[in-house]
């Protein structure tokens, strides 16, 4: 038996509310660790924190390259002597760099 139209609308409102809180603890958790390195007192610009947030998130998925900016990725893009760097915490060191 097929579900009614109605019935699917509320597992659908059901399942964006879910959504939200998890990417809510998601947040929080990247959040608490960025102050813990040291990155609320580092003034950088959104966009250039996100491509830095891809690079690491690069490096633990095992992908080989730099970030694109892009949400989704996009295609790979040769490094440029403006891709910046991550100035703080564990990164700091240079340790682990790609």
């Amino acid at each position: 038996m097929k579900k009614p139209s109605s019935k699917i609308r509320e597992e659908i409102i059901q399942l964006q509310a879910q959504l939200k809180l998890a990417e809510t603890r998601e947040a929080e958790r990247i959040g608490r660790v960025a102050l813990k390195a040291g990155l609320g007192e580092i003034e950088i610009e959104e966009s250039e924190l996100q491509v830095a947030f891809e690079e690491i998130a690069g490096r633990f998925r095992g992908k080989a390259g730099r970030a694109t900016g892009k949400r989704d990725g996009g295609a790979m893009e040769e490094p440029t002597a403006t891709t910046p760097k991550v100035a703080a915490g564990a990164a700091a060191d240079g340790a682990g760099e790609v």
